[in-house]
């Protein structure tokens, strides 16, 4: 070949090469391939959640095993006793499946365990992140901010709460406004609602024991206090042993832990009357079928929101930059996966994705 034939050939050659090089570049990036670059479109002071946790959505995380920016090391955690199914049943599988993410539940020293009392032990230093039945009060992110940080939660489960009266009382349901009268005192006996000429006797935890009457007294009592004709547990085991020998007795606490219950009834709850949505799948299962058959959750109603009284649990979160912080952002992802939200649902509660 002569030299001038050679040197077209080799033109023609880097001419190709930078062809293919350009096109593979073009495509690359048009297939949303991150070479690095940073479009106008993806600049941070464009992103309105610049500063909201790294949060992973289910299609690009589906298991535990690919959550990333777990750091390694012994978190201790606590806060709500409505979230005992989930750290029985998520947490183990969790920490199965990343041993180097090792959890221990921790309870607060001279006070009930709860969504309070589990925030108070993180904004005080004593647990990585913690574990909430309702949302954030302003005077909880103000005391933070106080120490030099923030907080934030992050909703990861969908509950509702159930009320339980004994098993023998004959009543179709109750209305949210007829809860609020039995519980701030207004009805005394169950023959003001259609009921059975019988003293009515209201079952509650203390105000300080936990989100859930915090919960309650905010949204179904709409901040009025409760009652003096309330009588005080210190926990739903109690509540519920007493309900099963008190005919007139009612009580309210998350649906998983009081559905599936052998001696008390869970009653429909309506917005208005006559428009009742059981918290249990129809048809109702008679209790004397009970342990061999169990009513289940109406976990449909709970997502869609017919079941009027449902709340949202929260991973809370240390917004300080340090290891505490990425605990409870991973903690929280590991939850948010399609692995972790199918656990979730197994273990009664409704999947928020």
């Amino acid at each position: 070949m002569s030299q001038k034939n050679e040197t077209a050939v080799l033109v023609l050659a880097f001419l190709i090469t930078i062809g293919i090089v350009g096109g593979g570049l073009w495509w690359l990036t048009n297939r949303g391939i991150n070479l690095g670059i940073v479009t106008d479109s993806q600049s941070e002071d464009t992103d309105p959640d610049a500063n909201a946790p790294p949060l992973l959505s289910t299609e690009s995380s589906s298991n535990f095993a690919t959550v990333q920016d777990v750091p390694n090391g012994l978190f201790n955690y606590g806060g709500s006793t409505t979230w005992a199914p989930i750290r029985l049943a998520v947490d183990s599988a969790i920490q199965a499946a990343r041993p180097e993410f090792r959890l221990r539940y921790v309870d607060p020293t001279g006070e009930t365990p709860g969504s309070a009392s589990g925030i108070r032990m993180l904004i005080d230093g004593r647990i990585a992140f913690a574990q909430s039945s309702r949302p954030l009060l302003d005077q909880e992110i103000a005391r933070a901010q106080q120490r030099g940080f923030g907080l934030s939660q992050i909703p990861v489960a969908i509950d509702g709460l159930a009320i339980a009266v004994n098993p023998n009382l004959d009543l179709p349901g109750l209305t949210i406004e007829q809860v609020r009268a039995i519980y701030t005192g207004k009805i005394a006996n169950w023959n003001q609602l259609g009921g059975p000429n019988l003293s009515i006797v209201p079952l509650s935890r203390q105000m300080s024991d936990g989100g859930t009457v915090e919960f309650f007294v905010q949204d179904i009592l709409a901040n009025q206090s409760l009652g003096s004709n309330v009588e005080f547990v210190a926990d739903t085991t109690q509540a519920l042993r007493r309900l099963a020998v008190t005919p007139g007795g009612i009580y309210y606490a998350s649906a998983p832990e009081v559905v599936p219950q052998c001696t008390v009834k869970s009653l429909p709850i309506g917005r208005a009357s006559g428009k009742f949505v059981p918290p249990y799948q129809e048809p109702f299962v008679p209790l004397s079928q009970c342990p061999r058959l169990r009513n289940r959750l109406n976990l449909e109603a709970f997502q869609t929101g017919d079941y009027p009284i449902t709340r949202n649990l929260f991973v809370v979160v240390k917004q300080n930059g340090q290891t505490d912080e990425q605990a409870g952002n991973a903690y929280a992802n590991f939850l948010l996966t399609g692995q972790g939200q199918e656990l979730i649902e197994q273990t009664g509660f409704v999947r928020i994705r």
